[in-house]
């Protein structure tokens, strides 16, 4: 009866694609959608937004969607270096930082914004109470607060050199904090979009330059959001198809696919604690049994570039010189022979060969269940068996958290910051303290990390970070696989959609949709 639903579903899958060619005869023919509008733009998206309070946000969607609900303090330029939002600053001491307010957008509902919501919103942060995951980040705040209606001091307890890059979270009314309104429901920013409504089916936000409605439609199936998207039910979908789905896309005469650099770094981790893999002749050994390029060229179309650091080249203190593990089978075999094995974990192929046996972690996203099947092609060549093993995304991640793996895959997603290092990589973040989940110590590595918190000049910061990339390379803390580029696919009658390097989606602020009835 399963393996019947199971084909069912298959041959489901499979007549959609067949018929979204029919279905684009139609759409180009002028016809649309009764309910479409030139004042409606309707994003599809893999599930709801899980947080609208940016104080709680920590989920890339949510994170993305407050950004155009909410101002902040600071944003990023190009290089990923702090520039101003909503506010100037000045550093008066190394631990003693004033932001001026340059621009007091009213709140949504009327109400006028001064340095006071500023304050209330960072002391919400900082209450243990709260359990704001942001709090980790802005500890080192000792104190903040409004010197007038324009301007706030934060007073650190110690200097932090990266701290301005830290005030990201937007802002929000204090009157409403105080009286306990819950933003999660109802969110009440002074961001270029307004909040309109949310169910289980959409969430509504409003453009107020032009009352334009941006609705976003969760459709979990990647396949269905393509056959929407050719019927027109949705306008947009950026990311978060298979790669087949964007290159049969590519092909329709109605359909727009745009494509820009990206910053979201994948990548293999290893578990240090593992006997096997704390050894670096393995990890060497599979970086160089795992063909990166031709997995790109294959699965990505080309559309991704190979990393090196967690960091872009692009960013200030990022690194286009790290060293690669190439692809190289011979070299790959000859390490595996330095692998010490205990005889308990000694196994032998048909040919009485000695193999070594691996299991490897993933969520069970069909495209990382397929990455997952070529490294075990690959690393097979050279003598490793990969068991994968693929769950559900609450369990993986468990998982993944509690180190109860030997090698698995994920991605981090919009980094801007060179603060990842200490959270990822530092010999005492490991869960819950940081990000360290692969048990990664290195005593080099720690001495580069803290020396860089503590330097108050960024080109010296750069140095020291650029340094320690290198070092995280040589010791192959984890395995660097390439930065995935952006992408986007749309109605044809779209125009003016910008992507960004970090998926954000203020490229809807500027988006136009005309439709033509017949």
């Amino acid at each position: 009866m399963k393996q019947q639903k199971q084909l069912k579903r298959r041959q489901f899958f499979k007549n959609s694609l067949f018929g979204l060619s029919g279905m684009s005869v139609l759409a180009g023919s002028g016809c649309t959608n009764r309910e479409d509008s030139e004042n409606i733009i309707r994003m599809g998206i893999t599930s709801r937004p899980r947080m609208l309070d940016p104080r709680k946000a920590t989920d890339a969607l949510s994170s993305r969607i407050n950004r155009l609900i909410y101002r902040q303090l600071i944003d990023f330029d190009e290089q990923f270096l702090p520039v101003p939002d909503l506010a100037t600053w000045e550093v008066l001491s190394p631990i003693h930082y004033r932001f001026t307010l340059q621009e007091q957008p009213p709140f949504h509902n009327g109400l006028p914004m001064s340095a006071h919501d500023v304050v209330a919103t960072y002391q919400s942060i900082l209450d243990p109470g709260f359990g704001s995951a942001h709090r980790g980040s802005l500890k080192g705040i000792q104190k903040v607060m409004a010197i007038n209606a324009q301007q706030v001091d934060f007073i650190l307890s110690k200097e932090d050199a990266l701290f301005v890059g830290r005030l990201v979270i937007g802002i929000l009314p204090a009157s409403l904090m105080e009286s306990g309104h819950l933003f999660q429901e109802e969110p009440i920013g002074n961001g270029a979009s307004l909040f309109v409504s949310l169910t289980e089916q959409k969430l509504v936000l409003q453009r107020l330059n032009d009352q334009v409605s941006l609705e976003f439609l969760p459709v979990k199936d990647a396949t269905v959001r393509v056959l929407k998207l050719q019927k027109g039910e949705l306008d947009i979908i950026q990311n978060d198809l298979s790669p087949e789905l964007v290159q049969y896309c590519e092909k329709q005469p109605n359909l727009t696919v745009q494509w820009f650099k990206g910053t979201n770094f994948g990548y293999i981790g290893f578990n240090f604690e593992d006997i096997l893999l704390a050894q670096p002749a393995l990890r060497q050994a599979i970086a160089h049994g795992i063909d990166r390029q031709a997995i790109v060229n294959a699965m990505f179309n080309g559309h991704a570039r190979l990393a090196g650091g967690l960091l872009v080249p692009e960013h200030w203190c990022g690194t286009a010189d790290i060293p690669a593990y190439e692809y190289n089978p011979q070299k790959a075999k000859q390490l595996l022979t330095q692998v010490k094995i205990p005889n308990d974990l000694i196994k032998k192929n048909d040919q009485n060969q000695t193999i070594i046996e691996l299991s490897y972690k993933i969520s069970n996203d069909p495209t990382r269940i397929r990455l997952a099947t070529i490294y075990q092609s690959q690393l097979k060549k050279i003598g490793i068996h990969l068991n994968i093993q693929s769950y559900d995304w609450g369990t993986f991640y468990s998982d993944i958290k509690q180190g109860r793996f030997q090698l698995y895959s994920l991605a981090w997603v919009g980094i801007k910051s060179p603060d990842i290092f200490q959270y990822a990589f530092d010999s005492e973040a490991v869960p819950p303290n940081g990000a360290n989940r692969g048990r990664y110590r290195d005593d080099r590595a720690d001495e580069l990390i803290r020396a860089a918190g503590k330097t108050p000049s960024l080109v010296e910061q750069a140095k020291l970070y650029r340094q320690l990339q290198h070092r995280l390379q040589e010791t192959l803390a984890i395995l660097p696989l390439w930065y995935e580029s952006q992408y986007s696919v749309m109605r044809s009658n779209l125009t003016g959609y910008r992507l960004y390097s970090d998926g954000r989606l203020d490229g809807l602020l500027q988006v136009k949709k005309q439709v033509v009835s017949v």
